[in-house]
């Protein structure tokens, strides 16, 4: 069978790593409006990969499987954190971020205009991940920016 051209279209794509990753993707339509386009589950029933969509990017997911890992758990529970934020720009970010918090999302920061012409706030979700969500309200110059930052924002 012929492999399909767009098989090997190059991407990137975020993986995250979770404890339920079940309930994370039921988590990620309510909160963000998912789209799920596979889930595998493994023989003990944890989600060996799923993917899904959240506006139109595809990201990855799958349960926490410290055995694959050097018996090290890497979800960011494990880790005291993660690192990564992954950001959600677009219209009618209050809505969005009512809604991140409605599916059970706890604020880090609170939505605020920022200096820099977004609307911007950030949820962290039941898993650990942290989403920034923004919408932009206004054209800020460079200039206008790094006079704010100056002036300490």
């Amino acid at each position: 069978m012929a492999i399909n051209p767009e098989a090997n279209q190059p991407m990137l794509v975020p993986h995250l790593v979770v404890d339920d990753a079940a309930a994370a993707l039921d988590f990620y339509a309510k909160a963000f409006g998912a789209e799920e386009m596979a889930r595998i589950p493994g023989p003990d029933g944890k989600l060996i990969h799923a993917a899904f969509r959240i506006n139109g990017v595809m990201l990855f997911l799958n349960d926490d499987f410290p055995e694959m890992n050097d018996g090290k758990s890497t979800t960011p529970t494990a880790l005291g954190g993660s690192p990564v934020t992954i950001h959600l720009h677009g219209a009618d970010v209050d809505a969005r971020f009512q809604r991140a918090l409605d599916a059970g999302a706890t604020v880090v920061n609170p939505l605020e205009d920022q200096f820099w012409g977004d609307r911007y706030g950030v949820v962290r979700d039941p898993f650990g991940h942290q989403w920034s969500l923004a919408e932009t309200v206004r054209e800020v110059d460079m200039a206008e920016m790094m006079a704010q930052m100056a002036s300490g924002g």
